[in-house]
């Protein structure tokens, strides 16, 4: 079993933030590899299902973002999991809009929702991070992270969301290298 965690703030007027894209994210893999419907569980919402051959749990924590791990640890715990079993999909600002890269450790770059898994599960676990761009000015960055993506953007994130989710299965299988290069390569055809 492994655990794949979208961050992101629960409710309708967070939906479209740039924050919100590990929630997106995880949504667009439950509905292209046909996960059942969302339950009520670990703090949050679930849905077990496959990629390819491995079984994979969503979670969407209820918690918000700064309380994101909570969510986790309870998955993990109940799961017997250890950190190299979760993989967490977040923004990242230091990468360029619709840009993913994987990796496994590292801190937390100021990213609350990554503190908060940081704080309870350790820093060993799988990071999908999803490019956002930066506003250019620190003073710019909270309303740019907790801003809408625009009208301009809907299509890009929808590919980047598609590529992402048909791409999962080399996730699930370990092969982080194999899925950032599909993802890129598919990104690249869509243009």
């Amino acid at each position: 079993m492994q655990i794949w965690v979208g961050l992101g703030n629960p409710g309708t007027q967070y939906a479209m933030h740039r924050h919100n894209v590990g929630f997106m994210a995880v949504d667009a893999i439950a509905a292209v590899h046909n996960f059942e419907p969302p339950k009520k569980a670990f703090s949050g919402w679930a849905q077990a299902g496959r990629i390819g051959g491995q079984r994979v749990l969503l979670l969407k924590p209820a918690t918000y973002m700064n309380d994101s791990g909570r969510a986790a640890r309870a998955a993990m715990d109940f799961f017997k999991l250890t950190p190299a079993d979760v993989t967490a999909f977040h923004d990242e600002l230091d990468l360029a809009p619709f840009k993913v890269k994987v990796k496994t450790g590292g801190g937390t770059a100021g990213h609350n929702g990554l503190r908060s898994l940081d704080a309870h599960i350790g820093p060993e676990f799988r990071r999908v991070r999803i490019g956002i761009g930066h506003p250019g000015h620190k003073d710019k960055v909270t309303k740019h992270v907790l801003g809408n993506y625009a009208k301009a953007e809907a299509e890009p994130l929808s590919d980047l969301l598609a590529a992402i989710a048909a791409e999962a299965e080399w996730l699930a299988k370990g092969d982080d290298a194999r899925f950032m290069s599909d993802v890129a390569l598919r990104l690249r055809n869509d243009e």
